[in-house]
């Protein structure tokens, strides 16, 4: 079985923290006996650190345990730090990478990764994606734009025109949305992360961008956020508003079928509604593995999706 969607933290990133607190104005916060200490970054982003996500050989353990034989890792969206200069933002990139690429060559049957790159500046974006697959990661993760600039916009141009070089793997992953009506009972995680995804997608699936690189693979985090569930809506629109179909060469829902999905849905019919809309060679097992809305194990064992998106 296969994971495309799982995270991990190197000791080498967590040491850089711990040398560079005061910078990141990174926190470890004990809430409760029986939990890890979260780590905040910068006043907004926390999460539990998991031994799962920190000690590499419980890591593998956790994924053989349940059945899983090569997992594709990613940075964890936490440690993005786009929001910071972008010198910081490139030396975190660094050695996240550096490490991920380290750990892979010795596990290279057990694990491949994407690396994260400094998004705030796409030429340097570039030139460390460029480098991150050299030394033999497949790609990145990132966030859905930077400081409300959508991925489409003209400023990423250097970085999608060297993804399309590199035939990379290109993982968009949202943090939590930060839309003031989602404050309470979880609904920046619950809704506002899909809400995130489908905002990115439709953007770049109506600006013309699939076409324009074409050899860049997109996986979407969260299958495909609502996009794939309201893609009728966006057929309808192109039939009836020019500023809808102006950039683009078929309906929406041929475009659909473009992107990769992973299945972290926890629904069986929604898992199944997504294959049959987009084919089952564009949806890729993945679990979020070891975030507390984990679905682990992967929800289907579909290998032809992966050897898809794997395949260069």
């Amino acid at each position: 079985m296969f994971d495309m969607h799982t995270h991990f933290i190197p000791p080498e990133v967590l040491l850089w923290l711990k040398e560079h607190q005061h910078v990141v104005d990174a926190k470890w916060e004990k809430k409760a006996p029986d939990q890890a200490e979260f780590l905040v970054i910068n006043n907004k982003w926390g999460f539990e650190l998991k031994e799962s996500f920190t000690k590499p050989a419980l890591y593998l353990q956790e994924q053989e345990k349940a059945g899983v034989s090569h997992s594709l890792v990613s940075p964890i969206p936490q440690l993005f730090m786009y929001d910071f200069p972008e010198a910081i933002t490139r030396e975190v990139s660094s050695v996240y990478n550096a490490a991920l690429a380290h750990w892979v060559g010795e596990e290279s049957e057990r694990l491949s990764a994407l690396a994260t790159i400094p998004l705030n500046d796409p030429h340097q974006a570039a030139d460390e994606l460029k480098h991150a697959m050299d030394l033999g990661l497949k790609g990145a993760i990132i966030g859905p734009g930077v400081s409300n600039v959508m991925l489409s916009d003209e400023f990423f141009i250097p970085f999608w025109e060297e993804a399309n070089v590199q035939k990379a793997i290109i993982f968009i992953h949202p943090l939590l949305c930060d839309d003031a009506r989602l404050k309470k009972r979880m609904m920046p995680n619950l809704i506002g992360v899909p809400w995130e995804t489908t905002v990115c997608a439709t953007d770049l699936l109506l600006s013309g961008l699939l076409d324009k690189y074409p050899k860049v693979k997109i996986l979407l985090a969260h299958g495909g956020g609502f996009l794939p569930y309201q893609i009728g809506r966006l057929n309808k629109g192109y039939e009836k508003w020019t500023n809808v179909s102006a950039s683009l060469q078929a309906p929406p829902e041929d475009y659909l079928r473009r992107f990769w999905y992973d299945s972290v849905l926890w629904h069986s019919e929604s898992l199944n509604y997504l294959v049959e809309v987009v084919g089952s060679d564009r949806v890729v097992p993945g679990s979020d593995f070891p975030f507390d809305l984990c679905a682990w194990p992967p929800m289907i064992h579909n290998e032809r999706g992966v050897q898809s998106l794997l395949s260069i």
